[in-house]
């Protein structure tokens, strides 16, 4: 994550300098789509330096204070961080580039702050869910995983269930949500397996379910430890324990 962060905030630097007065009708989005009547409404010498001087400001922020919350807080108020200032930078900085631009051009300015707010909204949305907690519900014919990327599962469905004290290397996300040390949904392993991740927090052991297919659940709960919901398991469904 940290590679992620200080990249994202380099290529907010190098945007600073990539856009100019010479090369704004080919580069500069919305612009660069206007006719020569539109462009003279738009007041360029001076929105120019007030897109340098914040997207200066805005890489060199992200980078400082992503690393600040990484290291003081934790992965997981970095990668909240990551999400959610790009977008409130942004909306600030087109209500505040309004000024420069006259006619439609400043329309769809507005409109754009409007899709960003709501991509703002979803975002929020997003997290909460992810960071929702989801809760094992184990009764005498079911294992069942509720909240996102869930799902429930009989006798039949299951090979096995087992205590892990180490998850398997993962390499990268295939579909799913993954903050620190929250991750659901499925990622692909150094092994090349694809495997199911609900882990809601941190654990020095996982439970593992895998399935009569040979697919692979891991689980750790957030607050209940992964040795008592392996001990109810094993109650449950005595003949499927390792």
């Amino acid at each position: 994550m940290l590679y992620v962060l200080i990249g994202t905030g380099l290529l907010f630097i190098a945007m600073a300098f990539l856009v100019t007065k010479n090369n704004a009708k080919y580069l500069l989005s919305g612009y660069n789509s206007m006719n020569e009547v539109e462009r003279e409404k738009v007041d360029l010498r001076s929105y120019i330096p007030y897109f340098k001087k914040f997207h200066l400001f805005l890489g060199s922020s992200f980078i400082l204070l992503g690393l600040l919350l990484h290291f003081v807080i934790g992965e997981t108020a970095s990668g909240i961080f990551m999400g959610v200032y790009p977008i409130l930078a942004y909306v600030y900085f087109m209500w505040g580039s309004s000024k420069y631009w006259q006619g439609s051009s400043n329309k769809w300015n507005k409109i754009g702050i409007y899709v960003l707010v709501s991509t703002l909204i979803l975002v929020v949305g997003l997290f909460a869910m992810g960071f929702k907690e989801n809760h094992i519900i184990i009764s005498s014919n079911s294992i069942q995983f509720q909240g996102s990327y869930g799902e429930s599962l009989g006798p039949s469905e299951i090979k096995s269930v087992s205590l892990v004290n180490e998850l398997p290397k993962i390499t990268s996300k295939s579909n799913g949500f993954a903050i620190g040390n929250i991750r659901k949904g499925y990622f692909n392993t150094s092994a090349g397996e694809k495997v199911k991740l609900i882990l809601n927090s941190d654990s020095k052991a996982y439970l593992l379910i895998t399935k009569a297919t040979g697919d692979k659940i891991y689980f750790s709960a957030k607050e209940k430890p992964s040795i008592d919901i392996y001990n109810e398991l094993k109650n449950a469904f005595p003949k499927h324990i390792e």
